[in-house]
């Protein structure tokens, strides 16, 4: 698989889903899922180029992905 980026939204979703399947991602923390992603395996991008919009985006196909 290639490297993973910020834009890579549901890719990082899927991934999140498998690593945390105990967590339910309408109730986290945006420090933590900035975190969580910069810990997947293959991400590889600039953690300043994230911002709120990126990380409410993976939030939400996470949720769609975790239904």
């Amino acid at each position: 698989m290639d490297e993973l980026k910020w834009i890579d939204t549901l890719e990082i979703a899927i991934q999140l889903n498998d690593a945390y399947p105990d967590v339910d991602p309408r109730y986290i923390r945006f420090t933590d899922l900035h975190a969580w992603v910069q810990a997947l395996d293959g991400f590889n991008d600039d953690p300043e180029k994230s911002n709120e919009k990126i990380l409410e985006a993976i939030q939400m196909a996470w949720i769609e992905e975790a239904e």
